[in-house]
């Protein structure tokens, strides 16, 4: 399914590329009723300003509301700087309320005051209420479009409210009884509504037991409830327990990705940022910005190898081999601790564990990190037998001697490497920090660190030579 949903829409952008180019208005505007909203929003993005404009005054007011309300945040600006005020008011006040927001909020102090004068009461009331929310927050990604009912309505009552509210169809999976204060008291389904006896009052059929979220709750928090729990969206309450929006599936998906993509980031030594550009609309400069703080800063405590090695100087001019097998020292710490870091900052951001766990997780990193070490170490001892038989070695220092004493040194590196690895993201964690701060290029530069440390002290060590 998913596969033929791809292979439309270039489908769909060729129709209407066609019907523009031959001239046809009629059929391009009935297809703009008829196709996705996002493809047709996507045809739109590619054409002029006047032309946009020219395509949404054909459509009717509900149209040009939802197809502007997936317009890139760029092109809505656009459009308000282009249209007048009483104009842009009317579209504004048919976009999805949480996109309204989030477009009210992208205007200057002076532009908002400019509009709204020319919105209706009940608009102007939502977006100044739906704004005032962090954006991280259940408030701040919530709606205003669902349908509500009174807990002590029959059946006939509540429908014959619902008609008259005219949420979107896409909010009325659920349908939220609410007592005369807005306080909620439970939920019942569109289907539980149609088929019972139109005189069954709603308080007989009504679901009790049902999950929400605060509204200054966190957004990722919000979104993993509604993912846990399979819902199609989740009622958003206040401290009084008065229902003041949802937050819908699809909005939940854009939280897991924008979270999941931060997560990344922040992993792989990028500053995130608090915008969601594309990479080619992201100027060179700004990725600069987002990647130079990690990478100096890494590099800066790198210098601290540099002086390991330079401790080690005498050690390396008597054992030449040693210097050879570094690199693969190195690129075995820093996969192993990155590993280890990975599923340890996926198990914590899902819940399936916490920090109070680290004792049990740092163990079962070690045991785990024992059963690599043995594969590593073999795999070593074999590469030294096979490849580096020819090197020259001290007086008195046979090749298996040397192979035994650089894969042991690699099988400690691999075992402290995943202990860094698990250990680091959950003393963030513990600390209060995001566990995802512990970046995949800081973890490796400490273990590469903490790599030669063992590596030349295994070496000094047993094979008596300083």
């Amino acid at each position: 399914m998913e596969e033929n949903e791809n292979d439309q829409e270039p489908e769909n952008q060729d129709l209407l590329q066609d019907l523009s180019e031959q001239g046809k208005t009629a059929e391009l505007v009935e297809m703009f009723e008829e196709l996705p909203t996002m493809d047709v929003a996507e045809f739109m993005e590619e054409k002029p300003l006047e032309e946009v404009i020219e395509y949404l005054q054909k459509l009717d007011l509900e149209d040009q509301g939802r197809i502007f309300s997936d317009f890139s945040i760029d092109l809505q600006l656009k459009l308000f700087h282009e249209l007048d005020r009483r104009t842009f008011a009317k579209i504004f006040g048919q976009m999805f309320s949480d996109i309204r927001a989030d477009l009210y909020q992208e205007l200057t102090k002076e532009e908002q005051i400019e509009l709204l004068p020319y919105l209706d009461k009940k608009v102007r009331e939502d977006v100044i209420i739906l704004s005032a929310y962090p954006p991280d927050t259940a408030g701040g990604i919530m709606t205003t479009d669902f349908a509500t009912i009174f807990a002590d309505m029959t059946m006939a009552e509540a429908l014959a409210k619902i008609r008259k509210d005219a949420p979107s169809k896409d909010m009325i999976y659920y349908i939220y009884a609410v007592d005369h204060s807005m306080v909620m008291k439970g939920l019942v389904t569109l289907k539980d509504l149609v088929m019972h006896d139109p005189k069954t009052r709603v308080n007989e059929m009504l679901n009790e037991f049902f999950v929400y979220a605060e509204v200054n709750e966190d957004r990722e928090s919000v979104a993993q409830k509604i993912e846990k729990y399979d819902l199609v969206a989740i009622p958003v309450l206040n401290s009084l327990n008065q229902l003041v929006g949802i937050v819908s599936h699809e909005e939940a998906i854009d939280v897991i990705r924008k979270e999941e993509t931060e997560d990344m980031e922040k992993f792989m030594g990028i500053m995130p940022s608090e915008d969601d550009e594309e990479y080619m609309s992201t100027s060179s400069f700004h990725h600069f910005k987002k990647r130079v703080v990690w990478l100096v800063s890494l590099a800066a405590i790198g210098i601290i190898s540099g002086m390991i090695i330079n401790e080690y100087q005498g050690v390396l001019e008597q054992f030449i081999i040693l210097a050879m097998y570094m690199p693969m020292m190195a690129a075995t710490g820093g996969n192993t601790g990155s590993q280890a870091a990975t599923v340890v900052i996926r198990a914590l951001s899902l819940g399936e564990i916490n920090d109070k766990d680290w004792l049990r997780i740092v163990f079962k990193e070690m045991k785990i990190s024992f059963m690599l070490s043995v594969c590593v170490a073999v795999l070593t001892y074999l590469k030294i037998a096979f490849l580096s038989f020819h090197a020259l070695l001290p007086v008195g220092f046979s090749m298996s001697q040397i192979a035994i004493v650089i894969s042991f040194a690699i099988a400690i590196q691999v075992v402290s490497s995943a202990i860094i690895g698990a250990g680091l993201p959950l003393v963030v964690r513990r600390m209060g920090g995001d566990p995802a701060v512990v970046a995949s290029p800081a973890i490796t530069t400490i273990v590469d660190i903490t790599g030669l440390l063992i590596y030349f002290t295994v070496a000094s060590l047993t094979l008596g030579i300083s």
